[in-house]
């Protein structure tokens, strides 16, 4: 026994794998970043090329983020293949978004969304269990190359403004189908067993348990609804700011531009995912997670209660709110994968996520059409980060053998 369970972990030891894995899964998640936010700098100008009112508006978010449901649903059945088909379907989808009308947008939207779901959610796993060791560090690594993307879409925006919106979403689709040929190099993924072999190992757990069957759920019923709500409420609250903050800095102050808020939002967020390592050492994981959450919830009360507000003003709420969100997504999934490993089931708790992003953003959008102003609308936000750190203890709590995947 003791031969053959060093014999099948030690292709985890080599550290060439992981590399190889993440390589091209990085190179992914920048292209990603792109078609993930670029509505919120795009909004403005959709709005008014559609002539539709904000509660129109945020029906393409839920066009996008349904299809991100779908995807991360069957995302992790094959990980490789999810980030190879997701990126050339999001190509696709990218390449059709620079002829359709407004309501052909919501079936190309839920297509992009579809290849994001599963390229992201793959990606996340594969970051997530290649290491188990540096897990966090990996997954906040992994957001950071994401972050870099979120960043280029508003420059890239401005860049192509000249040429129309054609041209943006044209470079899009090409940098997309580029990730798809890459990812063919991602190595054949890492299976639950060997994962939970891996952390069976470094818990020193008895060889007799390693025998035990994989379990049907990820997780027992609660801690499983506490994270499916956490993640839903994460990407729920990030693509609220992140794609109606520019609308309500224009809103506010003509003189600022939604692609500069947008900028301003997503550099902030990946300034905070480099900083989450460091910052993890200092406070530690818990303690971490919660200031952070503390800090969002005020930023968020302070852009809804405040009437007249300056441009430097919404600046520097938007920079503290982006800032206060960074470490949130790197740290549920920390937590999430420490319990579970990569569990076959996953995506199905990973396609909460995009439910949440499909659903807060149009709620945000139906608030301020009937309540007449974004600042009703960003208390949809700001109640789904007050949750999340209601929330909190749960999420936090250390594993235990019963929460185990080998039990």
């Amino acid at each position: 026994m003791q031969s053959s369970l060093s014999e099948e972990s030690q292709p985890l030891h080599n550290p060439a794998k992981p590399l190889r894995t993440l390589l091209p899964v990085f190179f992914y998640f920048v292209a990603a970043g792109v078609a993930t936010v670029m509505l919120g700098p795009l909004l403005p100008a959709l709005i008014q090329r559609w002539h539709i009112q904000d509660a129109q508006a945020g029906t393409l978010f839920t066009a996008s983020f349904a299809g991100q449901f779908c995807g991360a649903w069957f995302a992790t059945r094959n990980l490789r293949a999810s980030v190879l088909y997701g990126s050339a379907i999001t190509a696709a989808a990218c390449a059709a978004m620079a002829w359709v009308g407004f309501e052909a947008a919501h079936l190309a939207l839920f297509f992009i969304g579809l290849g994001l779901g599963a390229g992201l959610t793959a990606g996340n796993v594969i970051a997530g269990t290649a290491v188990p060791a540096a897990r966090a560090r990996l997954i906040a690594m992994l957001n950071v190359a994401w972050g870099i993307g979120a960043i280029a879409c508003p420059v890239l925006v401005r860049l192509s403004s000249a040429g129309g919106i054609q041209t943006f979403f044209f470079a899009t689709a090409i940098v997309l189908a580029i990730t798809s040929l890459v990812s063919v190099a991602i190595p054949n993924p890492i299976t639950t067993d060997a994962v939970n072999l891996r952390e069976a190992q470094d818990l020193l757990l008895p060889s007799a348990q390693l025998t035990q069957p994989t379990p049907r759920l990820p997780l027992p019923p609660l801690p499983l609804f506490v994270f499916g709500a956490a993640i839903f409420l994460y990407v729920g609250v990030e693509n609220s700011l992140g794609g109606w903050l520019p609308s309500y800095a224009v809103r506010t102050n003509p003189a600022l531009h939604a692609s500069s808020i947008a900028i301003y939002f997503w550099v902030a967020e990946l300034t905070g995912r480099i900083l989450v390592t460091a910052l993890m050492s200092i406070f530690g994981e818990a303690a971490l997670y919660r200031i952070c959450l503390g800090l969002l919830i005020v930023t968020q009360i302070l852009l809804c209660a405040t009437v007249h507000i300056s441009s430097a003003g919404v600046i520097t709420l938007t920079v503290l709110g982006a800032l206060s969100l960074a470490p949130l997504y790197p740290l549920i999934m920390s937590f999430l994968l420490a319990r579970t490993g990569n569990h076959a089931r996953l995506g199905a708790l990973f396609a909460t996520a995009s439910f949440g992003g499909a659903t807060l953003p149009w709620l945000t959008g139906v608030f301020s059409t009937y309540f007449r102003g974004l600042r009703a609308g960003l208390l949809i936000p700001a109640t789904g980060a007050a949750l999340l750190l209601f929330l909190s203890t749960i999420i936090t709590a250390k594993p235990t053998l019963q929460h185990s995947p080998l039990k």
